[in-house]
């Protein structure tokens, strides 16, 4: 048999909830349309229920006690949640359609895999995927979302930092290598950044900091990272790769890092403007499950 849920009335946890996220009885009140009085009344009353104080009164000023800061996390994640379902059955009216931009690298190697399940999840947001290297303007309407790779700043926008990144040497089992003094011998895939910068994440940068000698910079040269996996899968050389973007082929085994150092790259975020809609909001909310995942399992 279910057990029934003993829960206080939902208007008391949802004004004690309000109160402590926002730190104020009068923001609280704002936010829910009714008085401060009220707030007040509901919290007091949730308190009398449970027989512990949540805030210490102070002038001007409430703070949470333990017990309230206990109480907090689960509250918000549960009102969160069902703000969530609410916005997706709203969403079932009409479809809706939300613009992603990204890198082509990105979209090809992080992105595209993870497209069914997203479809699964959200099958009336209609997704449509600009890939380029060249920055859109997202304050500016050209796209709804975006990920971007770099540093920013990112004026007028929300940035969230989306994934963390390392370059590492990466190669095709099939080639054998096995320690630095191979590398001599090896073919050298390089990546061509369209928009270089002194720290790049390039063979140069990692021969310094491996405190190796450079020697020569020839080799296979390309203007696309996915052509660089592409070559080193088929064993045509030794390449410096993204973490984030061939997570999947080493753990397959087609890739694999035969030694290092890794070199810190600038990593990805997602970009959205402030006022972004509710089917946007949910697009972002799954690409930050998705980079949350691929956080646990490296």
């Amino acid at each position: 048999m279910n057990t029934p849920r003993r829960l206080p009335p939902l208007s008391q946890l949802r004004a004690f909830e309000a109160a402590a996220r926002l730190g104020s009885f009068k923001r609280a009140a704002q936010e829910l349309s009714v008085t401060p009085a009220a707030i007040s009344h509901q919290v007091k009353a949730l308190e009398e229920q449970l027989g512990l104080a949540l805030f210490e009164r102070r002038t001007r000023q409430v703070v949470l006690t333990p017990p309230g800061r206990q109480l907090l996390p689960a509250l918000s994640a549960g009102f969160d949640t069902m703000a969530e379902a609410v916005a997706a059955l709203r969403a079932q009216r009409q479809a809706a359609s939300v613009t992603l931009s990204t890198t082509r690298a990105f979209m090809a190697q992080w992105l595209l895999p993870r497209l069914a399940a997203f479809r699964a999840r959200h099958p009336r947001i209609e997704l449509y995927l600009h890939a380029d290297e060249a920055p859109v303007d997202v304050a500016a309407g050209e796209a709804d979302l975006a990920i971007r790779y770099g540093t920013g700043p990112y004026p007028g926008l929300e940035a969230t930092r989306l994934l963390e990144d390392r370059y590492r040497v990466v190669c095709s089992p099939q080639l054998k290598i096995r320690a630095r003094r191979q590398l001599p011998q090896c073919t050298l895939i390089h990546f061509e950044w369209q928009r270089p910068w002194p720290d790049a994440p390039d063979w140069a940068r990692w021969h310094r900091e491996a405190g190796v000698p450079s020697g020569t910079s020839r080799g296979l040269r390309f203007s696309e990272e996915v052509h660089v996996i592409q070559a080193a899968i088929a064993g045509q050389g030794v390449a410096l790769l993204s973490d984030v973007l061939v997570q999947e082929e080493l753990r397959r085994g087609v890739l694999r890092v035969p030694f290092g150092p890794a070199l810190p790259g600038p990593g990805y975020w997602l970009l959205q403007r402030p006022g972004a809609g509710p089917a946007a909001r949910q697009v972002a909310r799954w690409l930050m499950r998705e980079a949350a995942r691929q956080r646990v399992a490296t």
